[in-house]
């Protein structure tokens, strides 16, 4: 399966519970793959095909910085896939701190929007590419306490389908996946009674991704995909 041979794929969040199976299953599929993180290590990925950055993206000097970076070494940018996120949540809006609401915005949507960005223009100058990005079930179904959380998710869907919007004229498609609660080390951590066979597997999540990233996905964009397991 080396469909995506020699292209070049920019993964943020490469470390996390997620990164780690997406930038997998990228490597699988023949990509040249450059796994983004602030502590990543080209340690973590024994492959010659992978390359370790570490960058802060929701810095937006540092965005453009690490981005620049990648075109300098690879002459481009095929796949852009952002993971980074964050979760903070307990608390309604009337108790919800500002440093907490501007942490999710920073987390879930500046990151977002500053490595956009950045790599758009190099994918229209190359005249295509591929943008997946990771929302969440709950820019669309909200519930109490996750207001900040939730508003900077719903953000990212629609900064998401704004980029296909504005670069249809090319071959470059933007499509943003919603996944409940998936099944990471992270999340089993913090909810340890939970039934975690109803939680979404991340190589299923992966797999999507890299089916987007393929030739199979050329005529899917501004797609806002709901990937729930079995709690639906």
């Amino acid at each position: 399966m080396n469909f995506l041979q020699d292209k070049i794929a920019l993964v943020t969040g490469a470390d996390g519970g997620l990164g780690r199976a997406v930038t997998r299953a990228l490597l699988d599929a023949g990509a040249l793959v450059v796994g983004v993180s602030r502590k990543i290590q080209q340690t973590d990925f024994p492959d010659p095909s992978f390359t370790a950055m570490r960058a802060e993206t929701s810095n937006p000097e540092a965005a453009v910085k690490m981005v620049d970076a990648v075109v300098a070494r690879f002459g481009r940018i095929d796949i852009l896939a952002h993971l980074v996120g964050g979760f903070a949540g307990g608390k309604t809006v009337a108790e919800t701190d500002d440093a907490t609401f501007r942490l999710m915005l920073d987390i879930n949507l500046h990151s977002a929007f500053y490595v956009l960005r950045s790599v758009i223009p190099h994918m229209r100058k190359s005249g295509g590419g591929r943008i997946i990005a990771i929302g969440s079930r709950a820019a669309e179904s909200p519930g109490p306490g996750v207001a900040a959380y939730s508003a900077s998710k719903a953000a990212l869907v629609s900064l998401i389908q704004t980029v296909a919007l504005e670069n249809k004229d090319l071959a470059i498609t933007a499509n943003v996946l919603l996944p409940g609660t998936m099944d990471t080390p992270a999340n089993r951590q913090a909810m340890p009674a939970a039934d975690i066979s109803k939680w979404v597997q991340p190589a299923s999540v992966a797999s999507l991704i890299v089916w987007l990233a393929g030739p199979a996905g050329k005529d899917v964009s501004g797609a806002v995909i709901p990937v729930y397991g079995q709690s639906l």
